[in-house]
């Protein structure tokens, strides 16, 4: 099974390293790390370079597509040569999921119009401008679209497309075997739960980043 993870400059590290840890251990997959132009492309946070190994011609029909989001989403909205891959792949894939601001990707190439999906809660009115239904979920499935909310929210959609894939308890022998099993020290992993000075400090940090 062919698993293409596209990167870009820009792109957060978690949201394509998550879903490759997990999927990766799929019985016969194949993961590969694509781009406009093969070569290295750095994180959001300019401290990580990932390599990616092909172009986006070299795969063009993956069997499962893995949209990570950053920043550098913002410079390819209207890239075609980006989303008209996306369109392509998903014409023909198995599975066409994103991660965090993956999904403004997705709904920018007109997969998700009128489908309910997620993304970084910063961005949900982002992607209801595209035509997408946004809910504040972790993972969200139609039918063979997956999106997940911000970031850690891929090592999720990864083990659920996994029990998709090959069952549950595959999906969980992987979970075990990358020892998933989060117990943060604090409850603020959600907008219903952190305390209101934690959310404007993200919201005043990330009006900052975009400036």
């Amino acid at each position: 099974m062919e698993i293409a993870i596209p990167l870009f400059d820009r792109f957060t590290a978690l949201d394509a390293v998550g879903p490759y840890e997990v999927l990766s251990r799929l019985p016969g997959a194949r993961v590969r790390f694509v781009a406009a132009e093969p070569g290295p492309k750095r994180t959001e946070t300019r401290m990580l370079t990932l390599s990616a190994e092909a172009s986006l011609a070299e795969v063009p029909e993956p069997e499962v597509v893995v949209v990570p989001g950053g920043l550098g989403t913002r410079d390819l909205m209207s890239d075609e040569q980006v989303l008209g891959w996306i369109r392509r792949a998903h014409a023909g894939s198995q599975w066409t999921t994103s991660v965090c601001t993956g999904s403004l990707l997705l709904a920018a190439a007109g997969i998700l119009h009128g489908l309910e999906a997620t993304t970084h809660w910063l961005e949900l009115e982002t992607l209801a401008s595209y035509g997408a239904q946004p809910v504040q979920q972790r993972v969200v499935e139609q039918g063979k679209l997956i999106t997940a909310a911000g970031v850690s929210s891929g090592i999720d959609m990864a083990l659920t497309l996994a029990c998709r894939i090959a069952g549950p308890d595959v999906a969980q022998a992987i979970q075990l075997g990358i020892e998933y099993d989060p117990e943060p020290p604090f409850d603020a992993g959600s907008t219903r739960t952190a305390p209101d000075r934690i959310v404007e400090l993200v919201r005043s940090a990330a009006a900052r980043t975009s400036q």
